[in-house]
């Protein structure tokens, strides 16, 4: 798959450094003179993963055409899920991109851009197991991802904080306690099952989805609050929703079209 993650000019950013003596975030928009600041998890394949040791995937082909289009210079930097938020409401970073729903919840505290990706739940388990909707996790051990909306999709039918929920602090580890036998079922994304279920062919994995258990969820780029930054990323990706850009990234990753009228449907 093609990979259009824009390098960051390392030499720059020393420069700037040496001149301004300490290395912060910028403002937030295109008109200060260093790069942004964007954090990421890459353990959530396809959006963000480590890939001979560069952060690839989808939202960060996405995030680079939407800050090209904007004309902002950019670093993105892997800090794990939990720092993500602290970082933002700290000014540490300026922006992030990570699978990261958009809830009423998240948006007492932060900022989000427009959606730009449609997503629901799966459960993954090992072929054989007796799971045949969200409702059969019910006695089972539950893997899920530390502060997510996979935990969050748990617990709405097992109970908060069951016993039964393993908390993890990424997907993938959830998975390897999966393959290990240490839990008998994750709840995630339905793209980060099923492209684990591509990857792994011989793992014995598979998922279901659960349309009246696990509803539509929607990510979005986060912010901190009152941050103009989030104005002109919404105006970038506006565009490249109109011109194709989103179109052409979304079927190289996922071999569909993706529905732009519905992304569109949002910004009015």
């Amino acid at each position: 798959m093609k990979k259009i993650f824009k390098p960051f000019n390392l030499a720059a950013v020393a420069m700037s450094c040496m001149l301004l003596a300490a290395c912060g975030t910028s403002e937030g928009t295109s008109g200060t003179d260093k790069p942004i600041v964007v954090g990421t998890e890459a353990t959530f394949a396809p959006f963000e993963y480590m890939d001979k040791g560069e952060i690839v995937g989808f939202d960060v082909d996405l995030l680079d055409a939407v800050l090209s289009e904007a004309g902002i210079e950019y670093e993105l930097k892997n800090v794990g899920w939990d720092p993500i938020f602290i970082m933002i409401e700290n000014g540490e970073i300026d922006m992030a991109v990570s699978g990261i729903t958009i809830t009423e919840d998240r948006q007492q505290t932060y900022d989000f851009s427009s959606p730009y990706f449609e997503s629901t739940h799966m459960v993954a388990f090992k072929e054989g197991a007796d799971i045949t909707s969200a409702n059969d996790i019910v006695g089972k051990n539950i893997g899920v991802q530390i502060s997510t909306t996979g935990q969050i999709a748990a617990e709405k039918i097992v109970g908060e904080n069951h016993s039964d929920i393993s908390k993890f602090d990424s997907t993938a580890l959830a998975f390897l306690a999966l393959d290990q036998g240490n839990v008998d079922v994750v709840v995630t994304d339905n793209v980060v099952v099923n492209e684990y279920v591509k990857n792994n062919p011989n793992s014995g994995v598979t998922g279901i989805e659960d349309t009246e258990n696990f509803e539509a969820e929607y990510y979005g780029f986060l912010f901190k609050k009152e941050n103009d930054l989030r104005e002109e990323v919404n105006a970038a990706f506006k565009t490249i929703l109109e011109n194709g850009t989103y179109s052409e990234i979304y079927e190289e990753w996922f071999g569909v079209q993706p529905n732009i009228d519905l992304l569109l449907e949002f910004m009015e």
